[in-house]
């Protein structure tokens, strides 16, 4: 029984170390590219469970799924274009403050148009209930959120690796004054990372929406969980974002077993070792901000 609890536990970690990546990969590759402290990240992931409680109730789960992250990306599109632009070759710490100051009003307008009060998310009929291997059971829906997140996964590694897209903004990451003599602008392919960031946050309010509270703080939330898990593999680096987003939960979810108070701290305690023994992250690598 405490071998199957355990298990439960290890698997639990994995799909909210993927609900945890859809936030933190993002936002990783706008700071790396851009040089931005994005702290609004969460006000669009918060946007898009939001955005998917209302589309779901005029077109279906499915839907709305889908839909919420487009419209979340073309505020995404906006947000880069008038607020963003602005700081690439700024100071960080002004690029922290805007866009601290987006997510609060962002929080309080979710206030004023939804209320405050918490909204029921329902999930799709067809993935409720259990999934049954032996004696161990586990829920159909974070299947469901599994095999999704691995599918986004999948796609990203791919942008970034095998296309010329991904060769520029890798290059963009490690040597961005070659990238300038080369005489190729980084400014659209900023666009498309900020778009495809807050796309991916949004994908991660509208999927963990009926499993999570859905409440015009989760935003504010689930940022300071993202940048821990940044900070523990990398900035720059990819797998480092995807092994520290693995292995904080699994230390979260092993710790919860065993002293459960102390479940949620267990990721601070690791963001601390990491930050004293090797402050570049698991797997970073040196950054160059670019010019």
């Amino acid at each position: 029984m405490q071998l199957l609890f355990l298990l439960e536990q290890v698997v639990n970690g994995l799909v909210l170390g993927g609900y945890y990546l859809l936030i933190a990969l993002g936002l990783s590759l706008i700071f790396s590219v851009g040089g931005i402290v994005n702290l609004a990240h969460g006000a669009f992931y918060a946007l898009g469970a939001y955005a998917s409680v209302e589309i779901a109730r005029h077109l279906g789960f499915g839907p709305a799924v889908a839909l919420s992250p487009v419209a979340v990306a073309l505020l995404g599109i906006l947000f880069e274009r008038f607020l963003l632009r602005r700081f690439y070759n700024a100071d960080p710490i002004l690029s922290l403050l805007v866009t601290f100051g987006l997510a609060l009003v962002t929080e309080q307008a979710i206030r004023m148009i939804w209320g405050a009060a918490p909204l029921p998310a329902s999930m799709p009929p067809g993935f409720k209930g259990q999934v049954m291997l032996g004696d161990f059971m586990f829920s159909r829906y974070r299947l469901l959120l599994l095999a999704v997140v691995a599918a986004v996964l999948a796609g990203i590694w791919l942008l970034l690796n095998r296309s010329s897209f991904g060769r520029v903004v890798r290059a963009g990451i490690q040597r961005p004054d070659m990238v300038a003599a080369l005489g190729i602008r980084l400014q659209p392919y900023m666009t498309t990372i900020v778009t495809l960031g807050v796309a991916m946050a949004a994908l991660g309010g509208a999927l963990f929406a009926p499993i999570t509270n859905v409440h015009p703080a989760m935003g504010a939330e689930i940022i300071t969980v993202a940048f821990v898990v940044v900070i523990i593999g990398g900035l720059g680096s990819f797998w480092g974002v995807v092994l520290a987003a693995h292995h904080a939960d699994q230390q979260r979810g092993i710790t919860i077993h065993f002293v459960p108070a102390a479940g949620e701290a267990s990721m601070y305690v690791l963001m601390f070792l990491v930050l004293l023994f090797r402050p570049r992250g698991l797997l970073g690598e040196r950054i160059e901000k670019f010019e």
